[in-house]
């Protein structure tokens, strides 16, 4: 311990201080500390924060939390990315050691020659914040000081106005034998490390015919289809030149055809490595091309960083050495048993550490001067640990606006350990937490890393086809883009879930005909058309969250109690803007679930006893809720609620003497309680015939375009 009071148990901070928290630009970060100190006297807390620019910025004071518990609370927003430092300061705070005393004793019936010297010891404490306060209020402090000091006054008179600064005095205290507790850092990120919306496709499928390739220019008329669906961040698979030896044929076969194009990862060949464009795609003109297309759009591009090679890339040739050497003279190739990757060579980090990495920080930034600022890192757990903190360190000395994405999924101490070292956002286990009951946990194990790992939720990627997509139809289609799109703040999914892509290869969680191997170009127009695409859907759930600032954060997602196990109900509140959501989804792509809400009223910003009315988005229907209410979920129609809270308005000015409400038919009173009590938008009697023919949670509007549609294939 250093100084005169104890200060522990600092947060944010990650491993001891060894690595920064991790924040991005206007984000709220909750600052807490243990201080306390000896005796009675009161104690002080406040955050002190310096932004990258090297200037300090006003100290924040921290509140107490919960009364016995000697927490400290305080809420910090960077303004700028780089890297912040912050510390907790402890301090004697007099003006609340007065102010405790003095009320305590008039209320026990003491006089002005009781408190003399407590009157006294008030005076000190004025003068010295006279000095401290804002220009404005000295004023207010000297007619306090002076009130204080006039014994011809009544007591009254003479302590109210000091006691009137209680404020004014917790904003710009009085700080004496102040401690300064150890300094932390935090590295603050652009607000797409936080806040992002992910789409995937391979630019060799989009415009390819015949079996010749799809190029950049063939790949940017697809892309106002993506913008359209709300997504911001395009990420393509490798666009290097590809092996042709050990060349994987269809669905991983171990030969290819002289027309299989390979996968992408296998990165390498005659006509060069990571730092050269496949020439079917086109030249590098033609991608800085597509980029700005992409940027016309609202999309930013993100490139697949691949750390392995082909047989024939040039590095296997000039550097035989980074790599492994089995006993019998071969190099090895990836396994991942039972997956045998024989045309993918990993790279040796062990031989040659700093010449790999020079030549892979040459890359790295060769596409950052390319226009690159968003890396998905292919595998970045079978690498070393302290090349990526290396690496994502370097990088962010050039250019501090670089992300990079973990593509991990391995053991969580792994996961965690990349977040730490500097990864932006990670792939999660999302994809296998298939009840409400094992999703709720996993968010909240996230929730409580928040402060170094940034969750990006994909119910979909080339390489996994998880068997509840194989088996649910299209409404588990809908139920996972709605739990990945507003349980975490960044999402994405892989090119195909919107026309509902499901056949598996036999015995596998992948794809059949897997894009991997193999051009797949499609019809998204037709499908649109012909009502057989999810596009609308997940451009409605991309609009939602674009317009709610509650759903671009990770640390405000609360979890409310609900009596069906098959519904999970969540919420997001940001308290700046008054902004919430909340959203009941079902897990159950078969069969109609009800559930009754127990809502955390305070979570989100009401008393227990208050009323609010929500808005639907999904269905455009109004409801009146509180504590408890009432849902019903057909999977068929929407499997979930996704529920903006409009606060209530005052009251409006009484109808005139002798006005009548409007009539209710019977036809109009609502039959489905669904969501609340009844909906407060005018129901229609058409709209009620056509909502009860349907079964669906009763809308003022007609049965949205968007919904899944029935198909045979999927009836169980």
């Amino acid at each position: 311990m250093t100084g005169r009071f104890p200060i522990e148990d600092v947060s944010p901070v990650v491993s001891c201080g060894r690595y920064p928290a991790k924040a991005v630009v206007d984000e709220p970060i909750p600052v807490s500390a243990r201080a306390y100190r000896e005796g009675h006297d009161a104690l002080g807390c406040n955050v002190v924060w310096m932004g990258p620019d090297g200037v300090t910025r006003p100290f924040t004071r921290m509140r107490p939390g919960e009364p016995g518990q000697d927490r400290w609370h305080a809420t910090i927003r960077p303004d700028d990315v780089g890297s912040w430092a912050f510390a907790v300061e402890a301090f004697q705070d007099p003006y609340l050691t007065w102010q405790n005393a003095v009320t305590k004793k008039i209320a026990a019936g003491q006089g002005p020659e009781d408190l003399a010297n407590d009157l006294a010891e008030g005076a000190r404490v004025l003068a010295a914040a006279r000095d401290l306060v804002p220009t404005a209020d000295r004023p207010r402090v000297a007619d306090a000081l002076t009130a204080l000091v006039e014994t011809d006054l009544p007591l009254p008179q003479r302590v109210d106005p000091a006691l009137a600064l209680a404020d004014l005095l917790w904003e710009h205290p009085v700080r004496e034998l102040v401690t300064v507790g150890d300094t932390y850092s935090i590295w603050v990120d652009r607000k797409r490390a936080l806040y992002s919306a992910w789409y995937e496709f391979f630019p060799r499928s989009e415009g390819a015919v015949g079996g010749r390739s799809g190029t950049f220019a063939t790949a940017t008329e697809r892309l106002p289809g993506v913008a359209a669906m709300g997504f911001d961040v395009l990420y393509l698979p490798p666009i290097h030149p590809i092996g042709r030896v050990n060349r994987k044929g269809r669905n991983n076969a171990l030969t290819a055809g002289p027309d299989d194009v390979g996968s992408p990862w296998a990165i390498g060949a005659a006509e060069g490595g990571h730092d050269t464009i496949h020439p079917d795609l086109g030249t590098p003109a033609d991608f800085r091309a597509f980029i700005a297309a992409a940027a016309a759009q609202g999309l930013e591009v993100a490139m697949d960083l691949a750390l392995q090679c082909a047989p024939d890339h040039p590095w296997v040739t000039e550097h035989p050495e980074w790599f492994t050497t089995r006993a019998d003279g071969s190099i090895a190739y990836a396994e991942n048993p039972p997956k045998k990757y024989q045309d993918i060579y990993p790279v040796n980090f062990d031989n040659d550490p700093e010449g790999i990495r020079a030549e892979v920080l040459r890359v790295v930034l060769h596409w950052v001067g390319e226009g690159i600022r968003i890396f998905r890192v292919d595998n970045p757990h079978t690498k070393p640990f302290d090349f990526w903190h290396w690496l994502i360190a370097e990088v962010k000395k050039v250019d501090p606006d670089v992300l990079f994405l973990a593509e991990a999924f391995t053991r969580p101490a792994i996961m965690h350990g990349l977040g730490k070292i500097g990864f932006t956002q990670s792939y999660t286990y999302f994809t296998w937490r298939t009840t409400a009951a094992e999703m709720r946990e996993y968010c909240e194990e996230l929730i409580a890393s928040a402060d170094y790992m940034r969750p990006n939720f994909w119910p979909n990627t080339p390489d996994i086809l998880h068997e509840s997509l194989q088996h649910g139809g299209p409404p588990m289609f809908k139920i996972r883009a709605v739990l990945a799109a507003l349980l975490s703040p960044s999402w994405g999914l892989y090119a195909g879930f919107e026309l509902f892509e499901h056949v598996a290869r036999p015995g596998a969680e992948e794809y059949l005909d897997n894009e991997k191997y193999e051009l797949r170009p499609r019809d998204w127009a037709g499908a649109e058309a012909q009502g057989r695409s999810l596009a609308p859907f997940l451009a409605t759930l991309n609009r939602v969250r674009r317009d709610n600032p509650a759903l671009h954060q990770l640390r405000n997602l609360r979890f409310h109690e609900i009596d069906n196990p098959a519904l999970l109900c969540w919420s997001k509140h940001d308290p700046d803007t008054g902004n919430t959501v909340i959203v009941i989804c079902s897990f159950d792509p078969r069969v109609v679930q009800w559930g009754n809400t127990t809502l955390d009223m305070p979570a989100l910003g009401f008393d227990w006893h208050e009323r609010f009315t929500v808005h639907d988005e999904l269905t455009g229907t109004s409801y009146d809720w509180g504590q408890r209410n009432a849902v019903r979920l057909d999977p068929y129609l929407q499997p979930a609620h996704v529920l903006t809270v409009r606060r209530p308005t005052p009251p409006t000015a009484p109808q005139p003497a002798g006005a009548e409400p409007a009539d209710l038919t019977v036809a109009e009173v609502p039959d489905d309680l669904s969501g609340g009590t009844a909906p407060t938008t005018p129901v229609t009697v058409a709209s009620r015939l056509s909502a009860a023919r349907s079964g669906a949670a009763r809308s003022s509007a007609s049965a949205p375009t968007d919904a899944a549609p029935k198909d045979d294939r999927w009836t169980s």
